[in-house]
């Protein structure tokens, strides 16, 4: 994931004559507005009376500004399980200009678990059709649509996902995810995949290329131009400014990360800055090799390890332990006990994890 820093909470005061609160330093105001003769009128901040009413708190958190690039983002959003549902719904408050959704697999008795926005009447009617109507009524400012099937989707070329700000894909296999993110690579679309498996789950992010600004202290070390690591670099610095009352200088750095497809990421040796100290090879995670050796159980068998054969648990934990030697991870990573946890997990869908994951990924 990106690093990523915002510049601070605003602070906002009461104003007279009906005008809206404005923040201290300037910099985060996101409305003046007055009254008169019951009528709102905005100036200032490019979103309409009703936007402000309706984002009130999300505008006071980060301001008009970002309001307004979320107001103009076009989202792709590949599956509606219980970790898209999540994230449809967190888009669709947060007031994107419009969700396009692609899921045309039947509404099951289990999907009413995980997925609120679908009914026991709904069950065998494609998931995004029945869905759509209710994630609508959270938010009628956004367009929300159907994006047809999915066996559609893997047959088009770049120029679909031309109009899409960003694509997400989630509880999908490999193979699906690839062709997907490689198709939009092509047209410059960033993209996510997720899943999660009970108490378990990952975020994957190719953001291409993604400049970013963070805002620090200064050190006394002066910041270098140039590679950070073989994917990061610091662009620019800007001026420093002494922060009032501190008697401290800021400075703001413009880094940028490249990133690359889930096809390369899958495949791809740990770091070597991780590789060449024991300490972070022992706090890797044992789900990175356990997932890649789902991916591979599910190329192989098109279906999950069920944790109650002794044959599937036996090839999932030589898949997996392939992995992690291939990670070069410290043998005591991947212990039994994890393994036959995450088998028991493995395409579950508990919404406390879906709304975690779902959250996180929105947020970014």
């Amino acid at each position: 994931m990106a690093e990523a820093i915002s510049n601070g909470t605003a602070h906002a005061t009461a104003q007279p004559n009906g005008t809206a609160p404005v923040a201290e330093n300037g910099t985060h105001g996101y409305i003046h507005a007055t009254a008169e003769n019951g009528t709102i009128t905005t100036t200032a901040s490019g979103l309409s009376a009703d936007e402000v009413a309706l984002y009130d708190r999300q505008l006071r958190l980060w301001g008009a500004e970002a309001q307004k690039r979320i107001r103009s983002a076009n989202i792709l959003l590949v599956s509606l399980r219980g970790l898209g549902t999540e994230i449809a719904k967190n888009l669709t408050l947060a007031g994107i200009n419009s969700l396009t959704i692609i899921d045309d697999e039947p509404v099951s008795e289990e999907d009413l678990g995980s997925q609120y926005f679908v009914r026991e009447e709904d069950i065998g009617k494609p998931r995004a059709e029945a869905a759509i109507p209710r994630i609508r009524d959270l938010n009628p400012a956004v367009t929300v649509r159907s994006g047809g099937p999915l066996a559609t989707l893997l047959t088009q070329d770049q120029t679909f996902y031309a109009p899409y700000t960003c694509v997400i894909a989630t509880d999908h296999d490999l193979l699906t995810l690839s062709q997907i993110n490689t198709t939009a690579r092509f047209s410059t679309a960033p993209f996510y995949a997720a899943a999660i498996h009970g108490f378990y789950g990952y975020i994957f992010a190719d953001l291409l290329t993604h400049t970013f600004a963070i805002e620090r202290e200064k050190s006394n070390i002066p910041t270098t131009i140039g590679p950070e690591t073989p994917t990061r670099s610091v662009v620019s610095v800007t001026a420093q400014r002494e922060t009032k009352g501190s008697g401290k200088t800021t400075e703001i750095v413009q880094k940028q990360e490249i990133y690359c497809p889930l096809i390369l990421a899958n495949t791809s040796p740990l770091p070597s800055s991780i590789l060449s100290s024991r300490r972070k090879l022992k706090a890797v995670p044992p789900l990175l090799p356990c997932l890649r050796a789902l991916w591979d159980y599910q190329r192989a068998y098109n279906a999950f390890p069920s944790p109650s054969s002794s044959s599937d648990l036996a090839t999932f934990t030589t898949l997996a332990t392939a992995k992690a030697r291939e990670l070069q991870l410290p043998l005591e990573t991947l212990k039994s006990d994890f393994l036959r946890s995450f088998m028991q997990n493995v395409g579950a869908e508990i919404p406390p994890t879906a709304a975690f994951v779902g959250g996180r990924l929105s947020e970014d």
